[in-house]
């Protein structure tokens, strides 16, 4: 296993002096490693297309390369300024990709990483980037990461280094923010689901929130055919809920998001907002946290998301749900649901809902039990079961 000082010491002896990226469960402990003790010298991007930008910014004004960070599901963001900014025929930019393997082949993972998991030194292979496995010999790890940076400042291009599972020895995070509501967020999800109406139905984002979905179902005796749990493609679930609501503006359609999906693909507010779609209703949970992949900070406490939402043209803005920092009400939330008017149609604005929730969830919070084939049967069919009864 290899040491993340060491890592970190030998990627900065090579001449990397500049970290971003978007955080990966496989590269915890290096992005905790970064968050405490590179606060001048390190960015969490907002996506991984955006940590590219960085790099190449830094680069343009340092000539040294940076280091962008990213699970490989990260590399579809990452592709357009890889091809029209990095590239050798482009700007030729160098700068080391370190990725987190998460579907790798021959190793069990979740469903929405296997193909990517397939993909991953095949892609970089198609987008001529030279690719590295890091090794599981710290040495060799080390002599690798070194020859790495060279190479990226010799040919004046992207490098790749993937990491496998369980490759990093743990770092734990200790420059933690404290948490901005006592409120779990797993409790808020069990608060809005008993609020919702009957046929209204739920799109659910990325990680820990859709699993608390289900899982929170499971509690209630409640199908899951009412719930598209977004189980990768992270920003993208509010899309996804405004293709449903704009398909069946008779009914009521509710986006569960988390503050760093939102942030990932900010402009998708922008467009939902001016959908003119009154049936939608985009709640987030926000916990300025990546709360799936190790707990790395986002800005969501830094910016008021709020007045974001106002500005985009979101319609019922509800400030009466940002709870007070760590207090114990939890009928505020419920009442102010319960106020809510769930008609709506085209012809209308949609609304906006920011819930201040605290990080971290059960340990033993379980995972779906169907594969995503079938959750997205069950949906559809009572999408088209209920519209056939109107």
């Amino acid at each position: 296993m290899i040491d993340v000082k060491r890592f970190v010491d030998v990627l900065e002896s090579a001449g990397v002096d500049f970290f971003t990226g978007v955080p990966d469960s496989l590269l915890k402990s290096f992005c905790a490693y970064l968050t405490d003790n590179c606060a001048d010298s390190h960015v969490i991007a907002a996506n991984e297309g955006g940590a590219v930008g960085l790099a190449a910014g830094h680069y343009l004004a340092t000539g040294k390369p940076a280091l962008v960070y990213m699970q490989n599901s990260g590399q579809g963001n990452a592709v357009n300024p890889l091809c029209s900014l990095a590239d050798q025929d482009v700007y030729s930019i160098p700068m080391v990709l370190l990725v987190g393997w998460r579907g790798e082949p021959g190793v069990k993972d979740e469903p929405q990483h296997v193909k990517q998991g397939k993909i991953t030194v095949p892609l970089f292979e198609t987008l001529d980037i030279p690719t590295e496995i890091l090794p599981d010999d710290e040495t060799a790890a080390l002599d690798l990461a070194k020859n790495v940076v060279e190479r990226a400042k010799l040919e004046s291009c992207p490098v790749a280094l993937i990491v496998r599972k369980g490759l990093f020895k743990t770092y734990y995070l200790k420059n933690k923010k404290r948490n901005i509501s006592d409120l779990k967020r797993e409790e808020a999800i069990e608060i809005i689901l008993k609020a919702l109406p009957e046929d209204a139905v739920v799109v659910s984002t990325t990680g820990m929130i859709s699993r608390e979905v289900y899982e929170t179902r499971e509690r209630l005796g409640q199908d899951h055919s009412r719930d598209f749990l977004t189980v990768g493609s992270m920003g993208h679930a509010l899309m996804i809920a405004l293709g449903i609501a704009k398909a069946q503006p008779d009914r009521q359609v509710v986006c569960i998001d988390g503050d760093g999906a939102s942030i990932m693909h900010m402009g998708n507010m922008a467009i939902a907002a001016q959908s003119l779609c009154g049936n939608l209703t985009h709640i987030v949970l926000n916990n300025a946290a990546h709360d799936s992949v190790g707990g790395q900070p986002t800005v969501g406490n830094d910016i008021d998301l709020m007045t974001v939402a106002e500005a985009l043209g979101y319609d019922v803005v509800h400030p009466g749900l940002e709870l007070p920092i760590m207090s114990p009400e939890r009928d505020r939330l419920a009442s102010s649901l319960a106020s809510t008017s769930w008609s709506g149609g085209h012809g209308n604005v949609l609304r906006f809902v920011e819930v201040k929730v605290s990080k971290g969830a059960r340990k033993d919070l379980g995972r779906p039990k169907e594969p995503p084939q079938v959750n997205k049967d069950l949906f559809m069919a009572r999408l088209k079961s209920l519209t056939s009864v109107k």
